[in-house]
């Protein structure tokens, strides 16, 4: 596969010149057959025990859309984010009712949340495919491989996607839109005829991103990389005259045919109560144990400028930590080309903003997470490179150290995804901790109501007859109290103090994980002195714990809520 050819003054190391050193990418045949064990490998580590953990509550959004959709047709449920993704998961959910219907044993049946998730864990694997297509056409195929590679297996790329979120598709249609973007260019170089029809399959591309979540602001990205080559003599990439105009109408028009809830009056409602934060249903964000406003709005007064780089620090695998710091001052050397232009581009456009919003969480990475994984890999490629200058004369000796420098660099994190499977999100690295760690710096993404499924389960056992479940997903436990049979269950908001104030003897106070908040910590402390009457635990990790009510307990909790 051909790096870009740039203008003929553009600076820098062609990266063809240094690509093949590495022995497990001289030949394209072994790069395709790694990269398609990768892709393999990654699938399985997504899929597998897909549907263990319940669905968070914004999963619940999705589902109950797509089930409005089913009943009534579209709608503006939901509407504050795009249709694209919630279009997939109903295709997702209907067909694996079909293939339930010819499977008679209820425990390999596919469950509803493998299902919904379905649609993101398999484009998050074929990502892995897209990060080597475009690294590879800027820096060539080695530093294409091992980024991909690392894609696959690292746990917190598998982490999210196996939550039903938008972020995992933008990220996808981005990296399409632009891997059409540089071939492109390399094409016009080469004076290709139709080099312009990838423009459009671009235009297209970022519809789709469009159509999975509103991030119009992504586009300059990839403006910005092109303009820096606009007015290079000898440059004949432009798209000068009535191009733009075409560009923009094909991803006017593909925008629609992916978002067709866009037209409906009731789509735009949710939109403007969406961008007021009138829609958002929780008070503060709980980050390394402290609670945090957590809305944009409130700009550095929010989660803090740290949270960001506390998350690389302590959700990367170490040994791929380690890389990235040797890969990013390499990122800065002209060596490596132009396309490192790219890298920082996309860095700029996603750090600057979300650093000093207020509001944050974890799953809005998943748009930078490659940029660590490349850093890594060009870390790799650069110190594997020296050492095999440095100390293997011989060409065998040198191969031999290339391959097993690469397995044991992209064997780390596979091994640290293995253990922490199949929850995926609390894995924490040696910098943060480990495994005592997992679940304390950012609990509510760590956790995302997983264990909520469980916890109806324990309540439903022992709960008398129209008993009360306070906890801050109540709709959430509503589901899953109807799915268990215990329809008479009432769920109740812990923060609403009208309610907590009607529980009698008996009822139930369940405190989630990442459920803490400046409304109802007051209560999570004082129960916290007692007992709970069950534990729920992901291995050794506490993820909720469940409260039935006595009569000294209760007498407490109803001063607390006065």
């Amino acid at each position: 596969m051909s790096a870009p050819i740039l203008p003929p003054t553009t600076a820098g190391i062609h990266p063809e010149r240094f690509s093949n050193d590495l022995i497990f990418a001289r030949k394209q045949l072994i790069a395709g057959i790694v990269l398609a064990v990768f892709i393999l490998v990654g699938f399985v580590l997504r899929i597998n025990n897909l549907g263990v953990e319940s669905l968070g509550e914004d999963e619940l959004n999705k589902l109950q859309t797509v089930e409005e959709y089913r009943r009534n047709g579209l709608s503006g449920k939901n509407g504050e984010h795009p249709f694209l993704m919630k279009g997939l998961q109903t295709v997702s959910l209907i067909g694996a009712e079909r293939i339930n219907d010819y499977i008679s044993s209820p425990e390999l049946k596919i469950r509803q949340e493998a299902a919904l998730r379905f649609p993101i864990a398999l484009f998050g694997t074929f990502t892995t495919l897209l990060i080597f297509l475009l690294v590879g056409e800027m820096f060539g195929r080695s530093i294409g491989l091992i980024s991909a590679a690392l894609w696959a297996v690292e746990p917190m790329a598998i982490g999210f996607d196996r939550i039903a979120k938008e972020d995992s598709l933008v990220l996808f249609f981005f990296l399409l839109a632009n891997v059409f973007f540089v071939r492109s260019q390399t094409a016009v170089q080469r004076d290709k005829k139709h080099w312009d029809w990838y423009a459009w399959a671009t235009a297209a591309s970022f519809a789709a991103l469009m159509a999975s979540k509103y991030y119009p602001h992504l586009l300059a990205i990839t403006g910005a990389y092109y303009n820096i080559f606009k007015h290079v003599p000898g440059s004949k990439w432009n798209l000068l005259g009535g191009r733009w105009v075409k560009f923009f109408l094909i991803m006017g028009i593909t925008f629609v045919i992916l978002n067709p809830t866009i037209l409906l009056p009731d789509t735009w409602r949710e939109m403007l109560k969406f961008s007021s934060e009138n829609r958002i249903g929780h008070d503060s964000y709980e980050f390394m144990g402290a609670l945090y406003g957590n809305k944009m709005s409130l700009w550095l007064s929010g989660v803090p400028w740290t949270f960001y780089y506390v998350f690389i620090a302590v959700k990367t695998s170490a040994s791929t930590l380690l890389l990235f710091l040797i890969g990013l001052p390499l990122l800065f050397k002209r060596q490596l080309g132009d396309g490192r232009f790219f890298l920082f581009f996309w860095a700029f456009m996603w750090f600057l903003p979300f650093t000093f919003l207020g509001g944050k969480f974890t799953r809005y990475f998943t748009f930078v997470e490659p940029l660590i994984l490349i850093g890594a890999a060009v870390g790799f490629y650069f110190s594997v490179h020296w050492i095999s200058q440095k100390f293997f004369n011989r060409p065998v000796v040198a191969g031999a150290f290339q391959s097993f420098a690469l397995v044991a660099f992209i064997g780390f994190p596979l091994y640290n995804s293995l253990a922490a499977a199949p929850h995926f999100r609390l894995f924490t690295n040696m910098v943060g901790g480990g495994n005592l760690a997992a679940g304390s710096y950012f609990p509510h993404d760590e956790f995302y109501d997983a264990g909520t499924r469980e916890i109806v389960a324990r309540i439903a056992a022992i709960a008398r007859p129209g008993a009360t479940i306070a906890s801050e997903t109540p709709l959430l436990f509503e589901h899953y109290a109807r799915q268990s049979g215990r329809g008479d269950l009432i769920c109740t908001a812990l923060s609403d103090r009208s309610k907590v104030a009607e529980l009698e003897i008996g009822d139930f106070i369940v405190v989630a994980r990442g459920r803490r908040y400046f409304s109802n910590s007051k209560v999570v402390d004082y129960l916290g002195r007692s007992g709970p009457t069950a534990e729920i635990k992901f291995g050794e990790t506490s993820a909720a714990l469940v409260y039935q009510l006595d009569a000294t307990t209760l007498d407490g909790i109803k001063e607390l809520a006065k």
